[in-house]
C-alpha cells in the first residue's frame, strides 16, 4: 500500500512525495506497471489515529483528500458495512505497488548501471578493516569495501540492539480471498484500512486484481526472529481471524481462502525507521527497524542511502529517523 496523507507522522510526507517520484521514473525507464492508484479508503472514529492522522498530514502538506460521513461512504461503497460511529477519508492517489514486480526492476536497473549481484549467499559477518569494511559470506567468499550500507530486514535485530535500540521481529500473517461478488474488483474498489473498536489491530487490504482480496492485520503477531520464524499457516489461529473481520467490513469478501503466508515486521519501539550512520563508523549506513511500512519507501530510501554514502549527507529530512532518538537523555 502507497499513501501520502501519512498518519504516521507528517515527516514522513515529503520522502512519500519523493517515493511517488521515484515509482513513476522506474516504471517508466523499465515500461513496467507497478503503482496501481486505486485510491484508500481510511475509517475509523473521530478522533482516531487513522483519521486524525491522515488529515493533519494532509493539512500541513497541503494533499488532496476526501472526508466522507457513513452515508457518503455508504452511497459509494454501498456493500461496506460501515458502523454508526465511523467516518471516512478518501485518498484519490493512494494505492498499491505490486513488490515482485518492483525489486525485479530494480534490480534490472541496477544491473545495467554496473551493480555486481550475488544471490543464493548470505552475509555472515561483517568487520570494520582499517578505513573500510571486510564482508564474509556463507559461500567462504571475503569482499572488502570502502563504505558498507546494511539494509538487513529481520536480520537487523543484533546490529540495531547493539546500539541500544530495542527491536523486536513480528510474525504477521497476510491472507487472499475469492470474493462472492465482483464489487471488490480493482476497477471499482480501493484499497482499504479500518480501525475499528474491537478489532485488536487494524485492518488493511487490496481490492481483487485477479488473485483474490488481499486482508491482514497491521502489526498483530507473536514475537519471532529471522532464523525461526514459524512459515507453517494454523487455519484457526492464524486465517480466521482475518476471515471474521473481514467479512464484517466487507461483506462476500472472503468466501474462499486462496493463500496465506507470513511475513516478518521489524519493529522499532516507537514504530519509525532508522536510517543513520553507525556511531563507530562514519562510513557505515544503517536502514533498518521499517517496522512494517517500509517498502513504498525503497527507492527514496535507496536514495538517501546513495547520499549518505557518497556525499556524507542527505538531500532529505531525515534527523527524525536517527537512532539517536532512543538514547537515554537525548532530546530530539
Amino acid at each position: 500500500m502507497i499513501r501520502k496523507a501519512y498518519f504516521e507522522d507528517p515527516a514522513y510526507v515529503p520522502l512519500l512525495l519523493r517515493a511517488y517520484e521515484s515509482w513513476r521514473k522506474l516504471e517508466r525507464e523499465t515500461n513496467e506497471d507497478l503503482l496501481c492508484s486505486t485510491g484508500l479508503l481510511m475509517v475509523g472514529e473521530e478522533g482516531s489515529e487513522i483519521i486524525e492522522g491522515s488529515r493533519r498530514a494532509a493539512n500541513q502538506h497541503n494533499l488532496s483528500i476526501e472526508s466522507l460521513s457513513k452515508r457518503q461512504i455508504k452511497a459509494r461503497y454501498p456493500t461496506l458495512k460501515v458502523l454508526d460511529e465511523e467516518v471516512g477519508v478518501f485518498e484519490p492517489e493512494g494505492g498499491v505497488l505490486s513488490p515482485e514486480r518492483a525489486v525485479h526492476a530494480h534490480l534490472g536497473m541496477a544491473a545495467t548501471a554496473g551493480a555486481h549481484m550475488r544471490f543464493g549467499v548470505a552475509m555472515e559477518s561483517w568487520n570494520a578493516i582499517d578505513e573500510g569494511f571486510e564482508i564474509r559470506l556463507t559461500d567462504g567468499t571475503r569482499v572488502s569495501a570502502r563504505v558498507l550500507i546494511l539494509a538487513l530486514g529481520p536480520w537487523f535485530q543484533e546490529t540495531l540492539e547493539s546500539l541500544g535500540v530495542s527491536i523486536r521481529v513480528q510474525r504477521n500473517i497476510q491472507a487472499w480471498f475469492s470474493p462472492a461478488t465482483d464489487a471488490y474488483s480493482a476497477s471499482g474498489f480501493p484499497g482499504f484500512l479500518l480501525e475499528r473498536r474491537g478489532f485488536p489491530a487494524p485492518l488493511y487490504g487490496f481490492p481483487d486484481f485477479g488473485d483474490g482480496v488481499k486482508a491482514a492485520y497491521h502489526g498483530l503477531g507473536n514475537l519471532t526472529d529471522a532464523e525461526h520464524v514459524d512459515r507453517d499457516v494454523d487455519l484457526s489461529r492464524d486465517v480466521e481471524p482475518i476471515t471474521r473481520a473481514l467479512e464484517q467490513w466487507m461483506p462476500g469478501a472472503a468466501t474462499t481462502l486462496r493463500s496465506a503466508k507470513p511475513c516478518m515486521y521489524t519493529l522499532t519501539p516507537d514504530g519509525h525507521f532508522v536510517i543513520d550512520y553507525h556511531p563507530d563508523h562514519k562510513n557505515l549506513i544503517l536502514c533498518g527497524g521499517f517496522s512494517g511500512h517500509g517498502f513504498k519507501f525503497a527507492p527514496v530510501v535507496g536514495e538517501i542511502a546513495a547520499d549518505l554514502a557518497l556525499d556524507g549527507g542527505s538531500r532529505h529530512n531525515i534527523e527524525f529517523l536517527s537512532h539517536r532518538r532512543f538514547l537515554s537523555g537525548n532530546r530530539m
